[in-house]
């Protein structure tokens, strides 16, 4: 028996020493991707509450208007990865990372609603999407195929500390200026919001540095590390000549590569279990638009609402490397749908009546949740006790299948197509986004006013329903739209 669990020990951390040969540009993209993720989960949770108090949409429009935002989001991520394969990584990473700080400087500055839509929130979503797939693709460049699996799960905990970072500057700036206060500089008041849109503004130009160490042309194989050398540009060129003619060659490339996609089956394939994705997705959109709004207004002004939702993240981090370390031999499709299974089903803990769960809030767990972690006074709301039930349940279905629906996007790509999949890798979040804003206004309106009765259950039951179906159509459909994952026998696993 002494022998058994060093063995098996020894084993798990085997899994992780596979990285110990890595190269330099996959820390720095794990670098990149906490500090851009931060960045975009304190943006991204704040635009709701931005849209309603500081620009005076009702409910309906602000989420209307982040379906907008996420319709032209969706249109460009799909169009960046053949743009990525044309222009290369770096290239595309410092173009997007320029688009956002722009944005957001405006964000921050203007109050003006055509301006701060205009100049400010839709080219956010432009830059967004120009970098999101980028470091998806860079991941399986700068990663040989047993680093591949561990590298995908550490990317994924890297985006978790993101949204960790981001939740826990949502929630310090409200507590420090107030739901609703304001900073006076120089003759003009910044609200709360504007100044956490400052917060991200800065973390993207943090990006600018670790962007340009990596190395143009880098890539790592099972061979180990090969660098292509760029293209030597005509000396007799002007710089204006030479960004034509990059753009022209680059649009003309990106025209052949999506023609060649459209052509593909795994394409269709890919894009039916994407689309599947989405309706579990569509929880995480409803906690990014919707929940913050459902808390400030159930739970009131300055509710520590984004470091209880950042559990997740918290949750996340631990859970990943572990599973996925442990569950490296079975298919990608497979720890799909078992994660999306536990996944749907926690939600439905926000569709019960709160008063089911009035005797734990008052008990230990109310206790341990409302008291010790979260730091409030007197009793603690039914509310606090479901969603932390709802977030640990959800984390553990979400450590099963969201790092490996990015692995699976790359896994089955054809050589020198990886961005263009891994651009597909982001159409469930898309998709997402603008079911909530399609529908989710409306329901927020009648079942959580911001006066009046409110029933907030039936606003999550409409969700649950809903993500039923991812589990049910990847199970059912297996058959048709399941792909061979490059490295992997198509039969092993189930």
């Amino acid at each position: 028996m002494t022998d058994v669990n060093p063995s098996a020990l020894g084993r798990f951390f085997a899994q992780f020493a596979v990285l110990k040969d890595a190269i330099p540009e996959l820390s720095i993209v794990f670098a990149i991707k906490i500090i851009s993720i931060a960045a975009y989960q304190a943006t991204n949770i704040t635009i709701v509450l931005w849209l309603h108090s500081d620009l005076g949409y009702r409910d309906d429009q602000a989420l209307a208007m982040v379906a907008a935002w996420s319709i032209l989001m969706s249109v460009v991520t799909l169009l960046v990865g053949s743009l990525t394969d044309s222009l290369g990584m770096r290239r595309t990473l410092f173009l997007g990372t320029m688009v956002c700080v722009f944005a957001r400087l405006v964000m921050v500055l203007t109050p003006n609603k055509s301006i701060a839509i205009g100049l400010g929130l839709m080219p956010l979503a432009v830059g967004e999407a120009l970098g999101g797939p980028v470091l998806v693709a860079a991941t399986r460049c700068y990663s040989n195929t047993k680093q591949r699996s561990i590298s995908f799960s550490l990317i994924y905990v890297m985006m978790n500390i993101g949204f960790t970072i981001g939740a826990w500057i949502f929630d310090r700036l409200r507590k420090g200026m107030g739901e609703y206060g304001h900073f006076e500089f120089m003759g003009a008041h910044f609200s709360t919001y504007r100044i956490i849109f400052l917060a991200s503004l800065i973390l993207e130009v943090m990006m600018l540095p670790l962007i340009y160490w990596l190395r143009a042309g880098a890539e790592m194989t099972d061979e180990g590390l090969k660098v292509t050398p760029l293209k030597q540009k005509d000396p007799n060129q002007n710089f204006l000549r030479s960004i034509f003619l990059t753009m022209r060659d680059a649009a003309r490339d990106t025209g052949r590569l999506v023609v060649t996609l459209f052509r593909q089956v795994g394409f269709y394939r890919l894009l039916a279990f994407l689309v599947l994705i989405a309706f579990v997705k569509l929880i995480y959109k409803q906690m990014d638009y919707v929940y913050p709004i459902f808390g400030v207004r159930e739970l009131g002004p300055g509710a520590p609402i984004g470091i209880l939702w950042g559990m997740n993240s918290f949750l996340i981090i631990i859970l990943v490397p572990i599973i996925g370390a442990l569950t490296q031999k079975y298919s990608a499709y497979s720890m799909v749908i078992l994660g999306a299974i536990i996944t749907s089903a926690s939600i439905f803990i926000m569709a019960m009546p709160p008063a089911w769960f009035e005797p734990m809030a008052n008990g230990a767990f109310g206790n341990l949740v409302g008291h010790l972690y979260l730091g409030l006074k007197g009793a603690v709301h039914p509310y606090y006790v479901m969603i932390t039930l709802f977030v640990i349940m959800l984390s553990i279905g979400e450590a099963f299948y969201s790092p490996r629906v990015y692995e699976y996007a790359a896994a089955i790509a054809p050589k020198g197509q990886e961005a263009s999949y891994s651009a597909l890798s982001y159409v469930p979040l898309l998709l997402a986004k603008i079911m909530i804003g399609i529908f989710s206004g409306k329901s927020l309106m009648k079942y959580c006013p911001e006066t009046g009765p409110r029933h907030s259950e039936t606003l999550w039951l409409i969700v649950a329903v809903s993500s039923v179906v991812a589990p049910i159509g990847l199970i059912t459909l297996r058959r048709f739209i399941q792909v061979a994952e490059e490295g992997r026998d198509s039969k092993a696993g189930v």
